[in-house]
């Protein structure tokens, strides 16, 4: 019970803290809980990131999943989730009830400004960290280098697919030669999960005849058909509300999603709330849980063999070449959408550049870094 109680406490310390997408959570989680905490070393954290890719779903989300399984088994994994989805959904619940009065407040926007700049931080700490670790050879920087080119070329979902596919043969062609002698190696299918998993999309298709049931079924969907994070799920979950949500009132919801710290698939917090005005709260819960239910239960269906199976040597060296990807897909969310919405002027990348050095080469503590930034944003705004 310690380990769950611990497990949840660090993901909310995170989860109050940790803007800027997908891009920066996996920032953030590397280097609290394999450089500080060093809950798991750096090849296992690589699998995690290779594994979330490869599912549809919230992929920061399902890191952060795995990670507390691998801390405190499932009970950690869940709480993993709830701390650091908590914030979000509290966040996103109140400005659904509020629409219409906290955008006027003068001292939100410094805050988001701040949060966004410590995001963008974040992400070029990871970027160079991570590309230490996964790109030793040259094949390793050339993948990276070309993904990264790919993606500021065309910033779209077919073409992180091409590349994540591209990088996974690239690796498969390349280690075909080396000896598998883990190839009889014995894995663990999780039952549990699959039965869990069966159940959940059954009950889903057949959603019950109210409001709430067919708002569990689209967010569900939602959840369970969308690679790439949360700037890739709000096309369809437009198509959703289209019905019930005015474009000022989604929009709204999308740029409240991408300031709040948390991962961005809690915007269906903001959206199963307006949504359903005459049961917010209970709206809000239902349409949460639906759109991370699927990835969470595929992460922890694929946790037991995925790790028996990157053992291997072909397996690993498509880790190897899927990671390098990862790492391109890193840089090019450093510049969009990290970099071009926190830098509006060169002030904020001269606060940028303090705050980097602050973190990298005095080791401040990555709180001390955001109240840095947060303080100076404000008086400047004051």
């Amino acid at each position: 019970m310690a380990a769950v109680v611990q497990v949840f406490w660090r993901f909310l310390l995170l989860g109050l803290v940790s803007v800027g997408g997908p891009a920066a959570h996996l920032g953030y989680f590397q280097r609290r809980f394999v450089q500080e905490l060093r809950w798991l070393q750096q090849s296992q954290y690589s699998q995690l990131v290779a594994l979330s890719q490869l599912l549809p779903g919230p992929g920061s989300s399902q890191v952060g999943f795995a990670i507390g399984y691998q801390r405190a088994g499932l009970a950690g994994g869940i709480a993993a989730f709830f701390g650091f989805t908590l914030p979000s959904f509290l966040l996103l619940l109140a400005l659904a009830l509020g629409y219409g009065h906290w955008q006027a407040w003068p001292l939100a926007q410094s805050l988001i400004s701040g949060l966004k700049l410590v995001a963008l931080v974040v992400v070029a700490d990871a970027v160079w960290q991570m590309s230490k670790q996964f790109c030793r050879e040259r094949a390793s920087w050339l993948i990276a280098a070309l993904s990264a080119a790919a993606l500021l070329i065309s910033n779209h979902i077919g073409t992180q697919m091409l590349v994540l596919a591209v990088a996974a043969l690239w690796g498969w062609w390349s280690g075909r030669s080396q000896s598998d002698e883990l190839a009889t190696a014995p894995f663990n299918f999780n039952w549990p999960a699959l039965f869990c998993l069966g159940a959940a999309t059954l009950f889903m298709l057949w959603p019950s005849q109210t409001a709430l049931g067919y708002l569990a079924a689209d967010f569900y969907q939602a959840g369970a058909l969308v690679f790439g994070g949360g700037h890739v799920v709000l096309p369809l979950l437009q198509q959703f509300a289209s019905d019930s949500l005015t474009q000022t009132e989604f929009l709204s919801g999308y740029a409240a999603a991408q300031a709040v710290p948390g991962p961005m698939f809690t915007v269906a917090t903001y959206l199963g709330a307006m949504s359903l005005p005459q049961d917010p709260a209970m709206a809000a819960l239902v349409a949460t849980i639906a759109i991370f239910l699927p990835g969470l239960l595929l992460m922890w269906l694929c946790l037991g063999s995925w790790q028996a199976i990157a053992q291997r040597p072909q397996v690993a060296a498509v880790v190897a070449s899927i990671n390098a990807a990862v790492v391109g897909l890193l840089f090019s969310a450093l510049y969009q959408p990290v970099f071009t919405s926190a830098v509006n002027q060169p002030r904020d990348l001269a606060i940028a550049v303090v705050a980097l050095v602050l973190l990298r080469q005095f080791k401040a503590p990555l709180l001390a870094v955001i109240g840095f930034v947060v303080a100076v944003f404000m008086l400047l705004n004051w």
